[in-house]
């Protein structure tokens, strides 16, 4: 479902225990990890480096309709290792980008991440 359904939201552990929320684009690389885009600052890499777990409801672009709730673990990949990964992130949730160069230094300039996500649950597997 991640493969033709991109937008999610990604909920971390903070420090207190409660849980920290983001709406995100999320793809599925070739080796099955799911893969998303953030910023080496943003509260929810903080959270991972500190505990990787994570949990994913991806849902459609109207929002109601076919959605999945995915459970694993991230790995944190920081720029210059992340710019492979951020490239064919991009093209997987929009296609070819018109100017790569500027996506590299755009990528660059806001300190991006990836986020690498094995996933462990995936559901629901039955309707209630």
């Amino acid at each position: 479902m991640v493969r033709t359904q991109h937008h999610a939201v990604l909920a971390t552990m903070r420090k207190d225990g409660g849980p920290q929320m983001s709406p995100v684009a999320a793809c599925v690389g070739d080796d099955g990890r799911i893969l998303v885009s953030s910023r080496e600052t943003a509260f929810k890499v903080r959270n991972l480096r500190r505990d990787p777990r994570v949990w994913l409801c991806v849902f459609p672009d109207e929002f109601f309709g076919r959605w999945v709730q995915l459970e694993g673990r991230a790995e944190v990949v920081s720029l210059p290792e992340a710019m492979p990964g951020l490239e064919d992130y991009y093209r997987r949730v929009s296609g070819e980008h018109p100017d790569w160069p500027d996506y590299r230094a755009a990528m660059e300039r806001e300190r991006r991440v990836l986020l690498r996500i094995e996933l462990e649950r995936a559901g629901p597997d039955r309707s209630g």
